[in-house]
């Protein structure tokens, strides 16, 4: 009995032993793994720093600047514990991880397929060179209004009826864009009829000399005026013009100054805008009925 009670310690003895070997062996190694992960530690910190004054040449999009770096950061500290458990021989462990990250975020991506599509249109929408910024005056998606913001999730456009409209970033990216302020300059169209009568000659002068004389013009382009139509009680022109105010109520205000003054001018010059001349055919004994009730 005492024999195998004795040959169980030693047995007991010499694998704790064999264990205090192999934890001692390890500690190079270990202690390696711990500057490896401080050390990812720090360069994600400093490496977040540049990504941060990076990203403003970019974008001005504070949100966006914070999340490319965030990432940044987490890629840095995960590749860091990845090369530590390589050096402890946890290979096993870093597949595991790596099947199990594969796993979440396959699943993540099907569950959240929009909200992550909305944030990479958000990024793709903030950085520069895109069809419109902050403030310019824009029609997407059946909305008309100047763009107040971008978010990771939506642009926030305010109609010019003043209704605050927040559109999935996605859908602005993948649907056409009209921005007025893009170039800088905005054409005015203006249709009129005048009295078959008139002198059309006269019309087109008279016309243009209102243009010139109450709006401010973009040199190098002319102000078009074309006949376009003989309608049933006029024949009908359209005058066009560029100015460089871009915002709806310049664009209105524009037009409501020339309407006035081109009135006055028509007048002044004898021309007439018609009223609509409609033609009713009344029957002969409809007429002679309402006699004989008078």
């Amino acid at each position: 009995m005492w024999n195998k009670i004795s040959g169980s310690y030693d047995k007991l003895i010499e694998k704790l032993w064999e264990w205090f070997e192999s934890a001692f062996l390890v500690i190079p190694n270990f202690i390696l793994a711990i500057v490896i992960v401080v050390a990812s530690v720090f360069i994600s910190r400093w490496m977040k720093k540049v990504a941060l004054k990076t990203m403003t040449r970019f974008t001005h999009n504070e949100a966006v600047s914070r999340l490319v770096s965030n990432l940044i950061t987490v890629v840095i500290i995960a590749l860091g514990v990845f090369i530590a458990l390589g050096i402890l021989e946890l290979e096993k462990t870093v597949t595991s991880l790596l099947a199990g990250a594969g796993v979440v975020g396959l699943a993540v991506g099907l569950a959240f397929q929009d909200p992550i599509l909305n944030i990479i249109s958000g990024i793709s929408l903030t950085i520069k060179d895109v069809p419109f910024e902050i403030g310019d005056l824009v029609k997407t998606n059946g909305y008309y209004g100047i763009i107040q913001k971008i978010t990771l999730r939506s642009t926030h456009l305010r109609t010019l009826s003043g209704e605050d409209v927040l559109i999935p970033n996605k859908m602005v990216l993948q649907n056409p864009i009209e921005n007025y302020s893009f170039t800088k300059a905005r054409r005015v169209d203006l249709t009129c009829g005048v009295a078959y009568n008139s002198d059309l000659e006269l019309v087109k002068n008279v016309t243009i000399e209102c243009v010139k004389n109450n709006i401010a013009t973009i040199e190098g382009r002319d102000i078009e005026f074309m006949f376009n139509e003989f309608a049933g009680s006029s024949i009908n022109f359209v005058v066009r013009f560029w100015t460089e105010e871009v915002a709806e109520l310049a664009y209105l205000k524009n037009r409501s100054a020339v309407i006035i003054e081109l009135k006055k001018m028509f007048d002044q010059n004898g021309i007439s805008i018609p009223f609509p001349i409609r033609t009713l055919d009344i029957p002969a004994q409809t007429i002679e009925a309402i006699q004989k009730k008078s």
